[in-house]
């Protein structure tokens, strides 16, 4: 018998706030520092939400929302942080634990 499997979408798990604050800290470590995964991880939080909804809150259209934060996509920074404010979100900025004063 043949298997099947279905496609893993992060939304299907991003069930309240502290999933999606400890998605998007996994992801902001694991990013091979060009911004790849926390811009998909904004783009699995608007699909979580109301992509439409978020875009007007933000200013932008759905189109532009859903371009900015594709795989080709390229954000700038005063989107990420009106998405982030728009999600009810803060960016905040820490020294790594690995960095020596």
């Amino acid at each position: 018998m043949a298997e099947m499997f279905t496609q893993w979408d992060a939304v299907d798990h991003l069930r309240n706030k502290k999933d999606m604050q400890l998605y998007l800290e996994a992801c902001a470590d694991e990013d091979p520092d060009d911004g790849s995964l926390i811009r998909a991880a904004l783009n699995d939080f608007a699909r979580a939400q109301n992509m439409s909804q978020l875009a007007r809150e933000i200013g932008m259209t759905r189109e532009g929302l859903y371009k900015a934060l594709s795989q080709q996509g390229n954000p700038s920074f005063a989107t990420v942080m009106r998405i982030t404010r728009a999600l009810g979100m803060q960016l905040r900025f820490r020294h790594s634990s690995t960095l020596e004063a």
